[in-house]
């Protein structure tokens, strides 16, 4: 069994490095406020030291053959699946997951880092005609240069496969933004990728705090393409500040997604999925399910049905357990003030509303009732195990309601009529629409992303996330019959 690293180094050119400035901050346990270990606490001038890496590297990456890359990606794929074990434990010990979620998890990034593997086999461009005589038109792909990756600490080692694996099948080398949550889980995946053959420079993990190491990570004239997984409000703080150099983007913000149960809804499954979707991951997913929208008509049941299911789920960290702490002191505390306030503007707290424990940072699952759809609990994202019901007439008033958010990210509805299914999954704002199953779920070959405050309209991961790290390039090549 590994021991846990007891510092969280960055990587540079292919070596484990510490912080130029020798300077560090301390990881702690989210289940038991317990330190794990130290982190490096990098700035501006590691970050330099990252990209002229990563930027040295690159032409030598971008030269190799894209299949050759892919089958270096299916070695590092190889090498974290026989690592699994290793890798979940630490996830586990980050972020306060259960071994079997965390475990979980890894195969989720092995599956996604595959799915780009192969996509070395497939880097299409496309021939096409020309309206010229002895013209020949085509197009073809090629990177974008160095790629930098900024993710968040809820799904650490998927986040990670999200973003390095496409932005490395492409041609591109990459600076990862480690969060500073989860630091450990992507040192691990660094060390066990230059293990497995990836070349130094190809991929740099830069430590630290958001301030001091992702702003400079932003702001540096030597990258070129950047994709950021996080908060809204950083997003809009990245997207104006890449603007002023018209700067490639992806960005994959913000949720507040809306559940809706019909009259005519399995509510033994409605409530199963309700309560996955708003409470899995302690909530920590951009796309739970934090607004839950139900029909006047069988309010009442699931609503009764949910909360009895509700205060049944356990919250720890071992298999038997339903979900795990928030990842940290303050994003726990900010969501429960919230809560507060709800409650003392006259919202019903169902059950939850409160710390489990004294020690870690559990929060019970929350349900809140009778708060007006446009109060802070109902349109703020909280990112924990907190959800607002909402009763409506009917299916009309519930899909205005659902359409009535600053977000777009994913929805859902639970019917048993295939008319009103077809019509919600077209009508509704969101980048993702489920049926009759959770808010979450999305799939590696499968496109990710919302609309409105959600996102800037780019998709990952798929074959669309291809077009985020490669840039078309038309060819034309004309031919002078004479010479035939």
């Amino acid at each position: 069994m590994l021991a846990f690293p007891n510092f969280a180094a960055n990587w540079i050119a292919g070596l484990p490095v510490a912080a130029q400035s020798g300077e560090s901050f301390p990881k702690f346990s989210p289940h038991d406020g317990a330190g794990l270990c130290t982190v490096a606490r990098s700035n501006i001038d590691d970050v330099a030291a990252a990209v002229a890496a990563a930027r040295a590297a690159q032409l030598g990456w971008a030269a190799t053959p894209a299949v050759q890359r892919g089958a270096i990606l299916h070695a590092v794929c190889n090498a974290l699946e026989a690592r699994a074990g290793d890798l979940a434990a630490v996830v586990a010990a980050e972020t306060g997951k259960s071994p079997k979620d965390a475990l979980g998890e890894c195969g989720g990034a092995v599956a996604l880092g595959r799915f780009y593997a192969g996509e070395g086999q497939r880097l299409y461009g496309r021939t096409t005609t020309s309206g010229t005589p002895n013209k020949y038109a085509m197009t073809v792909r090629q990177p974008c240069g160095v790629a930098a990756l900024i993710i968040a600490a809820n799904t650490p080692i998927a986040n990670v496969a999200w973003k390095v694996f496409p932005a490395l099948i492409c041609g591109n080398a990459a600076v990862l933004k480690a969060a500073e949550d989860t630091p450990t889980t992507a040192h691990l995946f660094a060390e066990i990728a230059h293990a497995a053959g990836l070349p130094a420079g190809v991929l740099n993990v830069i430590q630290g705090l958001g301030q001091e190491a992702g702003r400079p990570l932003v702001e540096h004239d030597g990258i070129d393409v950047l994709s950021f997984t996080g908060s809204t409000a950083v997003g809009k703080w990245i997207a104006e500040t890449a603007g002023r150099r018209l700067l490639k983007v992806s960005l994959e913000l913000g949720g507040k997604n809306p559940f809706v149960v019909c009259e005519d809804a399995d509510l033994d499954n409605a409530v199963k999925w309700a309560m996955l979707s708003a409470f899995s991951n302690a909530g920590q997913r951009c796309a739970a399910g934090s607004r839950l929208i139900v029909v006047d008509a069988v309010y009442d049941r699931f609503r009764d049905l949910l909360v009895e299911r509700t205060k049944a789920l356990k919250v720890g960290n071992t298999d038997d357990c339903d979900f795990g702490p928030v990842i940290n002191e303050r994003q726990m505390t900010n969501m429960l003030t919230v809560v507060e306030r709800a409650r003392a503007s006259g919202a019903t707290i169902l059950t939850g509303g409160h710390r489990v424990g004294n020690a870690g940072c559990y929060v019970a699952p929350t349900l809140v009732e009778g708060a007006a759809a446009d109060v802070e609990i109902s349109t703020c994202e909280l990112f924990g195990p907190i959800a607002t019901l909402h009763r409506v007439k009917g299916y009309a008033e519930a899909l205005e309601l659902t359409n009535r958010s600053d977000y777009g990210l994913t929805a859902c509805i639970h019917t048993r009529s295939f008319d009103r299914a077809t019509h919600f999954v077209h009508a509704v704002h969101s980048g993702v629409a489920v049926v009759n199953a959770g808010t979450y779920g999305s799939e590696p070959h499968m496109p990710f992303g919302g609309v409105k405050q959600s996102g800037n309209g780019s998709r990952e991961p798929g074959t669309e996330a291809l077009d985020i790290y490669t840039e078309l390039k038309d060819i034309y090549l004309n031919v002078d019959p004479r010479g035939v």
